[in-house]
């Protein structure tokens, strides 16, 4: 028998929007991004959080995201320290992160990471309570504020995602 579903976050969840990776390089993981025929879309470094990501699409339309630490005190580099490259998190594109965070917490989900700002507001839902899996819940403008660098340019680090 299968529980009716208590109100959650189906009605603030717009979509699944990627599968993010740990590694300890991006260049590294380049390989595995040619064997599954992705493209790039786009990418930056994130200074505040010490890593950098980079953002690639399949064919049919999915997505995934590499990410890499920048600094050896950053968060992913206790992430890869601890469990070793491979999966990071999923996330889920919302249409408010604030309301979101709150209903998770109000239905008993510890919450860590809030942050908002205009061009990228994140939570996480902590894995000890999804099943092992950090979830990112976040919103961003459709209209992507990093387009416009190449590959190249991110792995340069000419690419700063100040959110």
């Amino acid at each position: 028998m299968v529980p009716e579903p208590a109100e959650g976050l189906a009605d603030l969840i717009e979509r699944f929007d990627h599968i993010a990776l740990g590694v300890k390089s991006i260049e590294s993981a380049l390989p595995l991004i040619n064997l599954l025929g992705a493209t790039f879309i786009n990418g930056a470094d994130h200074p505040r959080n010490g890593f950098r990501w980079v953002q690639f699409q399949l064919k049919d339309g999915s997505r995934l995201e590499l990410i890499a630490p920048l600094t050896p005190d950053s968060f992913l580099q206790r992430f890869l320290e601890k469990r070793g490259e491979g999966l990071h998190h999923v996330t889920y594109k919302v249409t408010d992160v604030e309301a979101a965070a709150t209903r998770a917490t109000s239905l008993g989900y510890r919450t860590s990471g809030l942050h908002l700002h205009p061009t990228w507001s994140e939570v996480f839902l902590h894995p000890s309570e999804a099943h092992g899996v950090v979830i990112q819940l976040a919103s961003w403008p459709d209209d992507s504020i990093w387009s416009g660098h190449t590959l190249e340019d991110v792995l340069a680090g000419r690419s700063i995602d100040e959110s």
